[in-house]
């Protein structure tokens, strides 16, 4: 475990896409309706039940309505305790009128903590407007839960560091380039968002900045959505610094990856980043 704010975290997190069927399959289509044939809202349920049976008490997700459902169904029909970060999808406009409703409707749900999606971060520190992005930590705070900030750019995490944007936690891409469908030279000098197949454009660089942040860390896509090995995957972001994993799977993966994961926070004790959570 690891702590965030007042929450005390599992080092492996359960990772929201394969429950929405957002699979980031890449240009494998049927994928995604594989997936929504698979997670059925009761396969969803015992899913989420395995995870916590294998020590996994925390799961990350966007708010789509269905989604938002089951998780509600999950507490008051099964019991289940794992909690829950979410990333509210609402704009992030002047005023912050949709996504403080968001927000609140998350605190009525019991959500134990909320992040700006990292979709709407890289786009508004792009755009010059940080001022939003410390707002929206900020409203999230103010209803008493901790706050964080979600990136795929680097430049969100440069940013919020610059500015001294107190987020009690960032959500960052982070995998390595050691697999067949990883990013060529040139393709990485593009941004990320040109590119299919990959999410973290420059690793060395990530691990080198996220040394100098004393905020906890979680990490995603840290398997470049299936195409990395879990073992290579959780070893490589607990080596480099990562505090948490943020990891997609299905319920027949989780007891194997909840073990790997296991045993690479063991192996990674005396890392250089100091465990930050």
């Amino acid at each position: 475990m690891g702590k965030i704010g007042k929450c005390e975290v599992s080092r492996l997190i359960l990772g929201g896409n394969l429950l929405t069927h957002y699979t980031h399959s890449r240009d494998l289509q049927y994928v995604y309706t594989l997936a929504a044939h698979y997670n059925t809202d009761d396969k969803i349920l015992e899913t989420l039940a395995v995870a916590e049976a294998n020590g996994i008490n925390t799961l990350t997700i966007h708010n789509p309505p269905h989604s938002m459902e089951v998780l509600r169904r999950y507490r008051k029909e099964r019991g289940g305790k794992i909690q829950w970060i979410i990333c509210a999808t609402a704009a992030v406009t002047p005023g912050l009128v949709e996504y403080r409703a968001a927000v609140e409707s998350l605190v009525k749900d019991g959500c134990e903590m909320i992040y700006l999606w990292g979709v709407h971060a890289d786009a508004l520190v792009a755009q010059g407007k940080l001022d939003l992005v410390e707002q929206a930590v900020a409203l999230a705070k103010e209803y008493g839960v901790p706050s964080g900030v979600g990136a795929h750019d680097l430049q969100v995490i440069k940013a919020c560091e610059a500015k001294g944007i107190p987020a009690d936690f960032y959500v960052k891409t982070f995998h390595h380039h050691q697999y067949p469908s990883a990013p060529t030279k040139e393709q990485l000098a593009k941004p990320y968002s040109e590119v299919p197949g990959y999410w973290c454009q420059d690793p060395e660089a990530t691990t080198e900045l996220m040394a100098t942040v004393q905020k906890p860390w979680i990490a995603f896509k840290t398997m470049a959505a299936g195409a990395i090995p879990p073992k290579s995957a959780f070893q490589h972001a607990y080596a480099n610094g990562a505090d948490h994993v943020l990891a997609g799977m299905f319920d027949y993966e989780i007891a194997e990856d909840a073990k790997l994961a296991a045993d690479a926070f063991a192996a990674n004790q005396k890392r250089p980043r100091p465990w930050r959570s």
